[in-house]
């Protein structure tokens, strides 16, 4: 059996400090011995405003950003799936937010762009809680991917998703068809949508599709002012979080189990049961 870690921040605006923070975080995971670990959303740069985001937008296939991430995957001789960094776009305006996953001789073996964006305006509906409101726009700065990314790893199939894909349950069936064993979900969840949605989404994504789920989230208050829901975990096919991390820095591992899986997915043939699309 394979250990897969999701790693937590609370990034800042100062992408060498992130940087600095990231290193550790990876290093602390592979030393627990973690194969394979996923950065969250961001993980280099939570902008004080959107638009800050083009200020260090790298070119695919060279930057200061990836070349962290290729040596930081040779030095420790894992799989990493480096979070979203910004990568520029056709349009000049904007940039793709894009994961780049490495191989532990610190090559890239593919690369997602976020295909779904966070345009939405919210409002706390908590029980008790004060109403309170948050507007996000990223369409503005980031421009869409339009297509899915599977992976074949030594651990097995692995899909990408990001954050607002969560909601998008037609993104994740089309990585089940294509075979996925395991998905990770860089993320930054607002408190708001995290209170309220964090894990049934995630615990749910990992349900219907009978694969494991490791979502790394951005977790804290950030110098820009805004609070990520954290929450960071691992879920296995049967929907049980085998490792969590509510709040702070840290990072969360746990095995999955190849066997555990063909017998859910044998004994559960929801596949063949499947009527609609």
């Amino acid at each position: 059996m394979t250990k897969l870690a999701a790693i937590q921040m609370a990034s800042g605006s100062n992408v060498d400090a992130n940087l600095m923070e990231a290193k550790k975080l990876i290093g602390d995971a592979a030393k627990a011995g973690a194969k394979l670990v996923v950065l969250p959303e961001n993980f280099a740069l939570m902008p004080h405003k959107d638009a800050d985001k083009l200020d260090i937008a790298e070119a695919d296939g060279s930057g200061k950003i990836q070349t962290f991430l290729s040596e930081q995957a040779k030095k420790r001789g894992i799989w990493l799936v480096g979070g979203t960094i910004p990568v520029q776009s056709p349009e000049q305006d904007k940039v793709y937010a894009t994961s780049y996953v490495y191989d532990a001789q610190g090559e890239v073996q593919g690369r997602y762009d976020k295909i779904h964006l966070f345009d939405a305006n919210l409002i706390s509906h908590a029980v008790g809680e004060d109403a309170s409101k948050e507007a996000y726009f990223e369409s503005k700065t980031t421009y869409p991917g339009d297509s899915i990314q599977v992976i074949d790893t030594p651990f097995g199939r692995l899909g990408i998703a990001v954050c607002y894909d969560l909601r998008f349950p037609e993104l994740f069936r089309q990585l089940h068809k294509q075979g996925v064993e395991f998905i990770a979900i860089p993320s930054a969840f607002t408190a708001i949508t995290g209170r309220a949605h964090w894990e049934v989404l995630v615990r749910a994504r990992a349900i219907e599709n009978l694969c494991y789920i490791v979502a790394a989230a951005q977790g804290g208050y950030h110098t820009c002012g805004r609070e990520t829901y954290g929450d960071s975990m691992v879920v296995d096919p049967w929907g049980i979080v085998l490792d969590r991390k509510q709040k702070g820095n840290g990072f969360v591992i746990a095995e999955i189990d190849p066997d555990k899986q063909e017998s859910i997915r044998r004994n559960l043939p929801v596949d063949k049961h499947r009527r609609l699309g």
